[in-house]
């Protein structure tokens, strides 16, 4: 099976994404750029695999995906399941939030972020790998 990341073939998907984000993903930005989460780079729709990713970490293999109402629906949770199967079998951890979680408290959101980070990395260690957190 041929892997990669970031996927020129799909550069054009992954700039109109950042071009039409949703006011969630625009907010956690915010947060995320410029290593303000723990010192940590991130990149806003990566292509891992096949798939497009909200945030990806490079340094913690962490993917982070916003999740609207849609998630809620039983065929795309499936769906979201063999994805973070999909990034599992590659050591990549993957951490959900809602789309109202962020809107309404991005600060909570973001110290719970933080907080897992930091479980995930003590004195900067390799993540643990582990399941799909909601």
């Amino acid at each position: 099976m041929k892997f990669n990341f970031n996927n020129t073939k799909i550069k054009p998907v992954r700039r109109k994404l950042r071009h039409e984000a949703t006011e969630a993903e625009i907010f956690l930005w915010k947060k995320l750029k410029n290593k303000q989460c723990g010192g940590y780079k991130f990149r806003r729709q990566y292509s891992i695999g096949p798939f497009i990713v909200d945030f990806y970490c490079p340094a913690l293999r962490l993917v982070i995906e916003i999740d609207g109402i849609q998630h809620g629906d039983k065929n795309q949770a499936e769906y979201d399941q063999s994805r973070t199967n999909y990034f599992r079998d590659f050591h990549i951890t993957v951490i959900r939030y809602w789309n109202n979680d962020i809107l309404k408290n991005i600060d909570k959101v973001f110290d719970d972020l933080l907080n897992k980070i930091s479980k995930s990395t003590p004195s900067l260690s390799p993540p643990k790998l582990g399941g799909d957190v909601r």
